[in-house]
């Protein structure tokens, strides 16, 4: 997700070359205090190990997956059904193990370690400041602590910084070799968020939970760095893109999921959507089925001024996942 053009089709992603790097980790900082309560073609993505959708026929998607695709591996409608039966399974034994009821485990939530990887190119391009990054926390921890609306849900999950790394290279900058960057550079357990800022033209990319079984070295979020406060990214430089792609680090599909279909993103209070968001329509109505477009949703892809919400559904959702993949 990055210079926020127009986005269509599906993600493509190819697998970077297998070259030796190395890159310097100019600073390394490790931020004990907990943060204050409160998307030019991205390269080296492993297709199979990425976690957003087709792109919309009426030219509406746009920008948080980039021109070329959306900001995860493509999930079809017989994938996704693999992947709920799955889940059904892995939640049981999650409970079991957890000695969880239902209802607690729909409930779950836990404080999130953030670890925050920059990547600067040779020049120093791409770097961020530490007041950005501490601002970045806050959005996360207000976005998902539903105080952006008086219709939002507290999801229970907040996000505490735990560390700042900074490299110096060019090729990691602009993501190449993803792959390899982030097994180099992945901090913590199924529980850590990583978040790398590059230089892309997406505004993000994430990986899903269900994945981290056979992708753990390489589970987090890309985010575009200007996408964060204070960047220069008409319309999506609030924060709420990381907002977004940790949504899907938890488990959630977007809201246009499966088109104008019942089954949608396996989230009942969440109507469904024939195509993906630009801007902020109020009104817009892109599927015969009950309900208007979740505009105001963190999983569409409007405007970071326009995202307001999870829903109950939602926050249900990742709590779930969070017992069965993440806890």
């Amino acid at each position: 997700m990055h210079h926020l053009p127009a986005r269509t089709g599906i993600a493509r992603l190819a697998t970077g070359a297998a070259l030796s790097l190395t890159a310097a980790a100019l600073t390394s900082s490790m931020l004990a205090a907990p943060a204050q309560a409160a998307v030019p073609a991205a390269t080296g993505a492993s297709a199979s190990s990425e976690a957003c959708i087709e792109g919309a026929a009426d030219g509406t998607e746009a920008a948080r997956g980039s021109h070329t695709g959306v900001d995860h591996r493509e999930i079809s409608a017989a994938e996704q059904a693999r992947i709920e039966r799955r889940f059904s399974k892995q939640l049981k034994a999650a409970r079991k193990t957890q000695d969880l009821t239902a209802a607690a485990a729909a409930t779950a939530s836990g404080d999130i370690p953030v670890y925050v990887h920059v990547m600067r190119d040779s020049q120093g391009n791409g770097d961020v400041t530490d007041a950005q990054i501490a601002a970045q926390i806050d959005v996360l921890n207000g976005s998902y602590g539903g105080q952006k609306s008086a219709s939002a849900t507290d999801t229970g999950f907040t996000f505490t910084l735990a560390g700042i790394d900074r490299y110096d290279n060019t090729r990691w900058h602009q993501d190449k070799q993803s792959s390899a960057y982030r097994k180099q550079t992945r901090q913590g357990g199924a529980n850590a968020l990583n978040m790398w800022l590059v230089d892309f033209d997406y505004l993000g990319i994430a990986t899903f939970p269900w994945d981290y079984a056979r992708n753990g070295a390489i589970d987090g979020i890309r985010v575009h760095f200007d996408s964060l406060p204070g960047g220069s990214i008409a319309n999506y430089s609030e924060g709420e893109t990381a907002t977004h792609e940790a949504g899907h680090w938890l488990g959630l599909y977007h809201t246009f999921q499966g088109g104008c279909t019942t089954t949608n993103d396996e989230v009942e209070d969440t109507p469904a959507q024939s195509s993906s968001t630009t801007g902020c329509p109020e009104g817009r109505d892109s599927c015969s089925l009950p309900g208007t477009d979740p505009i105001h949703n963190f999983m569409d892809y409007s405007y970071d001024s326009c995202y307001l919400e999870f829903t109950a559904g939602q926050s249900t959702r990742m709590s779930q996942m969070w017992t069965a993949y993440r806890a």
